[in-house]
């Protein structure tokens, strides 16, 4: 992955007091954060916290009820097209293109994005090799495993070498060896300029590969900052991410509860 031409401004995702309502349920509730270039910035919570909301009004998917999102200083519904060159996006559930082969879904999208068709064969190549896929290049997408079709959608959001990679649970469906693979080419992309931005909700994940890290609960960002910040925000010192979110979702009272309770149904 080759040096990438940045702008000045470090940050390249900047979100101001961002609000999305659906009826009277605060999906994203008055929420602020930047992601810099240079770093992984984990976006960390339960399944309904906001984090898929946040992501799809960053897409321009969804239209804020109010609140601001510059990428690269620009509106994602004013600049759409300008946007899409500079993001990466990988979901949670692969959505990529299941009638077509990995090959016919990668030849669309260099004819699409107008790519150097040499130099993207080689790094497809590479990709497919790195992750152990070049059997199922020919193969339709459909006949393939979440863990495979995974990876395809992983390489297909790296072939136009964006900016900013958006990624929503990446690694679900992923073996051992792939999960370790491609969070190297996040450091790697992220030491050469780039940044992401990592929604999950898996604890071990954000605590070994974020710089920085967002608290989502309910809608609502609770806490932010490096690892060593949060244990100073929640008062543990040396404390695991897991710990550290339980006490600030106010969630470690009930778990210690329900522990001791089993401790005397299951002995």
């Amino acid at each position: 992955m080759k040096k990438m031409v940045i702008s000045e401004t470090r940050a390249i995702l900047t979100i101001g007091n961002l609000k999305k309502y659906f009826k009277n349920i605060r999906a994203v509730d008055d929420i602020s954060f930047e992601v810099k270039r240079g770093e992984i910035y984990g976006l960390l919570g339960p399944n309904g916290a906001g984090k898929t909301t946040t992501v799809k009004n960053i897409l321009g998917l969804l239209e804020p009820d109010d609140g601001d999102i510059k990428v690269n200083g620009m509106d994602p519904l004013e600049d759409n097209k300008e946007i899409k060159t500079l993001i990466g996006y990988i979901s949670e559930e692969p959505l990529i293109y299941k009638s077509l082969s990995p090959k016919e879904m990668f030849n669309f999208i260099v004819t699409v994005r107008n790519l150097d068709t040499v130099e993207i064969t080689n790094k497809i190549a590479d990709l497919l090799d790195s992750l152990e896929a070049k059997q199922y290049y020919n193969a339709p997408i459909v006949s393939l495993s979440k863990g495979n079709k995974q990876k395809m959608q992983i390489i297909a959001g790296l072939l136009h070498e964006p900016e900013l990679l958006i990624m929503d649970e990446p690694l679900a469906g992923l073996d051992a060896r792939s999960s370790r693979i491609v969070k190297d080419i996040l450091k790697i992309h992220t030491s050469n300029g780039g940044a992401v931005l990592l929604s999950t909700h898996q604890m071990d994940t954000a605590e070994n590969l974020c710089d920085r890290i967002g608290i989502l609960v309910n809608g609502k960002l609770v806490a932010e900052g490096t690892l060593n910040e949060l244990r100073n925000i929640a008062q543990e010192v040396g404390a695991s991410l897991e710990d550290i979110f339980l006490k600030l979702t106010h969630q470690d009272k009930s778990v210690n509860h329900v522990i001791e309770r089993l401790k005397v149904t299951l002995k």
